[in-house]
């Protein structure tokens, strides 16, 4: 077999390359540079995007190949999340090493590989066809596993500001649970987090005419909120969640009525719903068990929906010529930057499989990286014309 079938398009020196950045959140370990000069050598116009206050930039990528269209843009992140106890790896997290067809290292399959066939599949496409007939683009993020805040978003907010925002994007996060070609994601769900603190007024247990405990209100207030389902789900989305996530009132004697309550929950919601609706909700709620409590809600994300059809189709396809596989269709999981993204252009997520991601010895196999380098050069085939 040729070097050129082993490694095609470079998707495996340049997945052993990045894990050898040791980018965990917020540390660069020059990821984004590593990125940046391979994609200069391709022939893309690279520009460096920190954000952030003082010295404390988080690194971001945006890179461009052509002008016209179609605008297709390929979107992940560089940073991983801690390795733990390294001593629990059975190989170097950051090494890249590659034993029995299978590479090891942080950031593996989450999303280091993907990245490495983004480029790869770019390369394979240029060699086919000379110059493409419409643009691809990069959108890569350093603040993805942390919060989220100076990366995507921040970057959007530039493409839209330079006239840079894609046709369609597709997310290389690990979709696949078991093998490939199982799944591509085509929406997500919202996600809400509240926290509710009631206040009472401390007291003897003797005596609870003398107080006001804050623990009964917040319960019957829980009680409530969880009674019911939200919903029973739409058509592409599984039902609503609600999950009260902590329960605390930091009282450690056992004749003292505490003087506040608080919890906390979370609520994974489907288009059904919006984070507005749910926190007037949740206000509603809380006012008429404990009208004195304070409800505090931040929304990480809305939930969101690409139709079926067009870029969707085509990639489906083209995961089906490579796998043999028909992937489903799916809305399920945890929020993903894609959810920025939905914002501004329609958006899919398919990438490698994450059976490994944010374990002990995260890998993917060589095989895997060699199909997704494949099913992303069809995907530009089918939809660059």
């Amino acid at each position: 077999m040729t070097d050129t079938q082993q490694d095609p398009g470079g998707v495996v020196t340049l997945a052993r390359d990045l894990i050898r950045c040791p980018s965990v959140t917020p540390d660069d370990g020059c990821a984004i540079n590593t990125l940046a000069t391979v994609l200069e050598r391709i022939g893309f116009s690279v520009t460096m995007l920190p954000f952030g206050e003082g010295t404390a930039h988080t690194p971001n990528l945006f890179a461009r190949l052509g002008t016209a269209q179609p605008h297709i843009c390929f979107a992940g992140h560089t940073d991983v999340v801690p390795v733990g106890d390294a001593a629990q790896w059975c190989h170097d997290p950051f090494g890249g090493e590659i034993h029995d067809g299978i590479l090891f290292g942080r950031g593996a399959c989450d999303m280091k590989g993907g990245i490495a066939a983004f480029v790869a599949a770019v390369r394979l496409y240029l060699h086919k066809v000379g110059t493409p007939p419409g643009s691809i683009s990069l959108l890569i993020t350093g603040d993805e596993e942390g919060p989220a805040t100076n990366g995507t978003v921040r970057v959007l907010e530039w493409m839209a500001e330079h006239d840079q925002i894609p046709d369609f994007c597709v997310v290389g996060e690990p979709t696949n649970p078991a093998g490939m070609g199982e799944m591509i994601k085509i929406g997500r769900r919202g996600s809400l987090n509240a926290r509710i603190v009631v206040p009472g007024t401390q007291g003897h247990v003797a005596y609870p005419h003398r107080a006001d405990n804050p623990v009964h209100r917040l319960l019957a207030l829980l009680n409530e909120l969880t009674a019911a389902p939200l919903d029973g789900g739409s058509d592409w989305f599984e039902a609503s969640s609600l999950q009260v996530t902590s329960l605390d009132v930091g009282n450690t004697a056992t004749n003292v009525i505490p003087a506040q309550a608080e919890a906390r929950l979370n609520i994974r919601f489907n288009d059904l719903h919006t984070g507005a609706d749910l926190a007037g909700w949740l206000r509603t709620v809380a006012a008429r068990h404990a009208p004195r409590a304070r409800v505090d809600i931040s929304i990480s994300g809305e939930s969101f929906l690409t139709e079926p059809g067009g870029a969707v189709e085509a990639l489906r396809a083209s995961v089906r010529a490579v796998t043999g596989h028909v992937p489903r269709l799916d809305t399920g999981g945890g929020t993903s930057d894609a959810r920025f993204i939905a914002r501004y252009c329609p958006v899919a997520e398919f990438g490698l499989v994450g059976a490994s991601m944010h374990k002990t010895d995260e890998h993917v196999s060589l095989t895997d990286l060699r199909q997704l380098t494949a099913i992303y050069t069809g995907f530009l085939e089918k939809v660059m014309h």
